[in-house]
């Protein structure tokens, strides 16, 4: 009877243990699955940018710096997303959001482009992207979080030491992002 329960409770252990393993994993591909939604909505604006930058073209013939800025941001995003350099990402957001700032600003000095449907199409559409955006990276965020106290927390340090289980970096921008916008010095651009 003793050898019976001794083995009765190496299994309920081991079983332990195993859903630990298990649950450590399905955490690792949570932050995989909140990565990949978030590449997608990279793409979709990457993809969105030039057609909004073309239309920008024909009206803001004296604003090619601003629309230069943009497609150099464009192109770091872009970068950083293909090899999943978290914190180069954040730079980089912070620059193509700063250039759309100063674009936006910069529109209302072409009351034709501003009337342009392609381009209030475009502008809508790109507003939705970084909002959806912003929705993801905090539910990337959230996952990270989640999966980064579980690899330190007893008794999961101890499945996470043995099966290497990193932790995963968050998704941040720069503090100049955190601050207040002022309306008005976007406009004095």
């Amino acid at each position: 009877m003793p050898l019976i329960i001794f083995f009765a409770l190496i299994a309920v252990v081991l079983v332990y243990f195993v859903m630990l393993y298990n649950n450590l994993v399905a955490l690792k591909h949570n932050i995989s699955r909140a990565w990949s939604n978030i590449d997608v909505l990279l793409k979709q604006r990457h993809d969105e940018l030039p057609k909004l930058v073309e239309t920008c073209k024909h009206y803001m013939q004296f604003e090619s710096e601003t629309l230069e800025k943009i497609m150099l941001a464009r192109n770091g995003v872009a970068q950083a997303r293909e090899k999943h350099d978290i914190p180069a990402l954040g730079v980089a957001e912070q620059q193509l959001r700063t250039g759309l700032g100063s674009l936006y600003a910069t529109v209302e000095a072409y009351p034709e482009l501003r009337a342009n449907m392609q381009f209030q199409n475009l502008a809508g559409r790109i507003t939705q992207l970084e909002n959806d955006i912003a929705d993801r990276r905090e539910y990337y965020n959230d996952s990270v979080n989640i999966n980064n106290v579980r690899i330190e927390q007893f008794p999961d340090v101890i499945v996470a030491n043995a099966f290497h289980f990193q932790p995963a970096q968050l998704l941040e921008f720069d503090s100049h992002e955190k601050q207040d916008v002022s309306v008005g010095a976007l406009f004095q651009r």
